[in-house]
């Protein structure tokens, strides 16, 4: 029989990398692009925004082996044959993504030095521009889209539990399975 809830490790991560995901984002989106590579605040801003992703990197990989070994319920159904079949691409997808971006964050940081400036004290200036760096555009795109199946998912979160009325958020909460 299916649990009528997920296991709790991934109740536990999903709600740990909301506030970590929607702060990279941010940061990503509106403090990192405001503050020039020359001034010396914008290492201390990618430090934060670098931890936060290789936070969500290492939690995105525990929650992937979690949901890959462990039983979930079935996938909610909403009568709509369309929202139906595209429930469970869509989830995989926001794990593809949000895992595209920390990885496309470590790939920029390593093809532009910026580990050794921020991390381990490199002397060495910021570059002028990540612009022109494959994974910095990856990283940029794949932003976009992320924000994108954030909303989605939120509102069919919201359309099931409002309309649908099917208690889907407490799948995604602590409790007897």
């Amino acid at each position: 029989m299916k649990p009528k809830r997920y296991h709790p490790l991934l109740v536990a991560l999903h709600w740990l990398m909301v506030p970590l995901i929607m702060l990279a984002l941010i940061m990503g989106g509106n403090v990192l692009v405001d503050i020039p590579n020359s001034d010396p605040a914008k290492i201390d801003a990618l430090r934060g925004h670098m931890l936060f992703g290789l936070s969500i990197l290492a939690l995105m990989l525990v929650r992937l082996v979690t949901r890959l070994t462990t039983s979930h319920p079935a996938p909610a159904r909403t009568g709509k044959t369309l929202a139906d079949r595209l429930s469970q691409p869509a989830h995989w997808l926001l794990y593809a993504f949000v895992l595209i971006m920390a990885l496309s964050g470590v790939a920029t940081s390593m093809m532009s030095g910026l580990g050794e400036i921020v991390f381990f004290g490199s002397s060495a200036p910021l570059p002028a521009t990540f612009e022109g760096l494959a994974p910095r555009a990856v990283h940029g795109l794949v932003a976009k889209g992320l924000m994108l199946l954030i909303v989605v998912h939120v509102l069919a979160a919201l359309y099931h539990q409002f309309v649908v009325k099917d208690r889907l958020l407490s799948r995604m909460w602590f409790g007897q399975r």
